[in-house]
């Protein structure tokens, strides 16, 4: 997808602004952030972001360069053409949030790798699975820079 194709501003948003979000937030300002404006949120907040989640990003060299996580009501902006749910709870509350403005909202199912259990090499190969799969799924809604 060529740049001038890319919204101008997205919003990915999940239950607690602490794994999912932000590292879909971080894997977009990797490779869009040069020309798309990017933030993250949550329904509610997690105890700051997931330190397991920032492991697996930096295992790939992508940064993560979001504040303490927030809820939708504490964005800075609101102006966002698009809005990608990873959480049926964020959907619902963008849709709320968001009606009657011109932005369009999506859906992405996104496993949570914080339920699972185990050791926690098999725990960080949960959030890998987690991390290619939205880069996956960044790649097929944007195409690649």
């Amino acid at each position: 997808m060529a740049a001038e194709a890319l919204p101008g501003a997205v919003l990915f948003a999940c239950a607690r602004n602490r794994t999912r979000s932000p590292m879909a937030a971080a894997l977009m300002r990797y490779r869009f952030g040069h020309v798309v404006h990017v933030d993250c949120c949550g329904i509610s907040v997690g105890m700051g972001l997931d330190p397991m989640m920032m492991q697996v990003l930096d295992e790939i060299g992508v940064p993560v360069i979001s504040p303490e996580p927030k809820t939708f009501e504490q964005l800075d902006d609101g102006s966002f053409d698009l809005v990608v749910s990873l959480t049926p709870d964020a959907q619902h509350r963008a849709a709320q949030m968001l009606r009657g403005r011109s932005v369009e909202i999506e859906y992405w199912p996104t496993y949570d790798p914080t339920e699972a259990e185990g050791p926690r090499d098999q725990l960080l190969d949960g959030y890998r699975l987690l991390r290619d799969h939205l880069g996956r799924r960044i790649g097929e809604r944007f195409g690649e820079p």
